[in-house]
């Protein structure tokens, strides 16, 4: 974790707020090149789109894998406020990242969920599930947790 990884994380937490500003849950992610070039930004959508599967990790592989070629991606950074959900590591894993960034873990968030409804929760991390692949994924998180968990508080 160095002070570019601080800087990409923090724009992911705003892409968050800008989510649950629209109306969505608070979840943001962006995809960072080798030269430190955004390439790519995404945002939750799941409540304006009413699309389960509109998360913010799955929505940036979908335009990532429009864009570039599985061997360009591996060379990429994703960041997102938040680990990503076992849907978005196989999005991430087939989209040929091999390096994740997050900021709230997936423990603390359904520490704040509380009573959600069930089936909300699935207790796997992002470090079980992209362990199991072919190909290594580097996972670095919870980095700047506070400061993630903020754009879910009063949310759930």
């Amino acid at each position: 974790m160095n002070e570019r990884d601080q800087t990409f994380l923090r724009k992911a937490f705003e892409l968050a707020r800008k989510s649950r500003v629209r109306g969505n849950h608070p979840f943001g992610a962006l995809l960072v090149d080798e030269n430190d070039k955004i390439l790519c930004e995404a945002e939750n959508t799941v409540v304006t789109e009413s699309d389960c599967t509109g998360h913010a990790e799955t929505n940036l592989m979908r335009q990532a894998s429009k864009q570039y070629d599985r061997e360009f991606l591996a060379e990429c950074s994703l960041y997102t406020s938040t680990e990503p959900c076992p849907m978005c590591c196989g999005a991430i894993y087939w989209g040929n990242i091999q390096r994740v960034v997050f900021g709230l873990s997936a423990e603390r968030l359904y520490e704040m969920l509380g009573d959600a409804p069930e089936g909300s929760k699935l207790f796997l991390t992002s470090r079980e599930i992209l362990s199991k692949g072919e190909h290594l994924v580097e996972i670095v998180g919870p980095v700047l947790e506070d400061e993630a968990r903020q754009v879910h508080e009063g949310f759930w």
